[in-house]
């Protein structure tokens, strides 16, 4: 099935972040888009109101007719579906096209010069940053994120560049399907052990994906992984981190709430790059973002004011609410990694306020893996209020729960266990100086009645 041969599109998943991106290229090309989620959210009401065709109940008979057509229909799934699912099944009885949504992206970087961004953690804030350097230049991008941009309040964009920026996602080793120009890999931190079994077997996958970018292309890579990569012949190869490297800082200045910086590369240095979301952990982010927009073709003056005027993403060290008496963030992280930086750049900015994070673990077998490392990471903050773990795609795990991580909370943190339909109630009864919310979950969507809450309060 060709493009052109496409009349409408079935998503597996729709509400995930970036199965909906993939929804929105074809909305915009007037193809139905129909699709199915466990539970609404505010997600698949705005691609609702785009157009698309949604339900959240498992049945074949909620399909829309357009979608029951398997000339002219193609079926797009994401990997946390289980393969027994009804829908799923009758796709794939009935002889439609299926394809996981990292097949569809593989095929977009064929046909475009893909800027993808692979890692344990740090993508989705790199590759927006990237994107939104890109689209701001000369140059222009069309973006798949893992998240949504501030900047354009969507997680995808459109354009007539010859330039796409794809989040790699290595779950289920989806980035294997990517045939990137460049890419950066900005972490290989195991993860995904449900899908890879070993750190061994996750530290392979990663290397062959660096196989597969394109000759011409270039790798960006995170200094001192334990990767081996494997490059084909006229890939270039540059490494970066905060200090060292082909790109790194110079002159870095956190002060009065702003951060600014010297980006050193080999192509040309940029003097004073003020940070637009001025977080510590984004330094190193930006490094990598700027360093492949430079690669690409951006001007000096192109990369700063790209990075001056980046607003973030949803989710992602997220402010909503920053006054002198009270600061309440919302943060993606739900690795150990990526909660250690979490939690340092925090301490970083608020050195002497009481930090209170609500975590919600996400997935048993990751809790299983590395509740000593998630313990040892919330360790850093004054006091860790933990919720039940958020199941995704897993069924529990006998003797795996939040507590695992709360037995192993270093001594002088003060900690509590709670469900997490008791999270509300709790913000109502405490009073909170710095407080995060952490997980992949949906605790998120309590947000905005936390910070609701919160505001009454003062």
């Amino acid at each position: 099935m060709t493009i052109k041969d496409i009349k409408a599109v079935y998503f597996v998943g729709i509400g995930g972040i970036g199965m909906s991106a993939i929804a929105r290229y074809f909305i915009s090309r007037d193809i139905v888009v129909g699709g199915y989620d466990r539970t609404p959210s505010d997600l698949t009401r705005q691609l609702e109101k785009e157009g698309a065709l949604i339900h959240y109940e498992e049945n074949v008979d909620t399909i829309p007719d357009a979608c029951k057509q398997k000339d002219s229909c193609l079926v797009i799934y994401t990997p946390a579906i289980p393969a027994d699912h009804q829908e799923l099944v009758f796709f794939r009885e009935h002889g439609f096209n299926i394809q996981k949504r990292a097949q569809v992206l593989g095929t977009l970087t064929e046909a475009h010069k893909g800027l993808c961004v692979a890692g344990t953690h740090g993508k989705t804030t790199t590759s927006t940053m990237c994107a939104h350097i890109l689209h701001q230049s000369h140059l222009d991008c069309n973006a798949f994120l893992g998240g949504i941009s501030k900047n354009y309040q969507t997680n995808y964009i459109l354009s007539k560049s010859d330039y796409v920026v794809i989040e790699a996602d290595e779950f289920d080793r989806s980035f294997h399907w990517l045939r990137p120009w460049m890419s950066v890999i900005t972490a290989t931190d195991p993860d995904h052990l449900d899908i890879y079994g070993t750190k061994e077997a996750y530290l392979e996958s990663f290397r062959h994906y660096s196989s597969l970018i394109q000759p011409g292309g270039a790798l960006i890579i995170h200094r001192g992984l334990e990767m081996q990569e494997q490059l084909q012949d006229g890939v270039r190869r540059y490494d970066y981190s905060l200090d060292k490297g082909d790109f790194h800082a110079e002159n870095i200045c956190i002060e009065n709430g702003e951060i600014t910086f010297d980006f050193i590369s080999p192509i040309e240095n940029v003097p004073h790059v003020i940070l637009g979301q001025p977080v510590p952990i984004n330094i190193e982010n930006g490094i990598a973002a700027m360093a492949m927009a430079q690669l690409a073709g951006c001007t000096t003056a192109e990369l700063r004011h790209g990075m001056e005027t980046y607003g973030g993403v949803d989710r992602r060290f997220d402010f909503k609410l920053k006054s002198d008496r009270l600061v309440l963030l919302s943060d993606y992280a739900h690795h150990p990694k990526e909660i250690f930086q979490s939690a340092r750049s925090i301490r970083e900015l608020y050195k002497n306020r009481h930090i209170t994070a609500i975590f919600q673990p996400h997935l048993y077998t990751r809790t299983r893996d590395f509740y000593k490392d998630f313990a040892d990471a919330l360790s850093q903050l004054d006091e860790v209020i933990l919720t039940n773990i958020y199941p995704a795609r897993e069924q529990p795990i006998e003797g795996v729960t939040s507590k695992l991580i709360y037995d192993n909370l270093k001594p002088g943190v003060k900690k509590q266990l709670i469900q997490k339909d008791q999270v509300l109630d709790l913000v109502k009864s405490r009073n909170f100086d710095v407080l995060l919310i952490l997980g992949a979950g949906d605790l998120d969507n309590d947000v905005p009645q936390i910070a609701q809450i919160l505001q009454d309060k003062c």
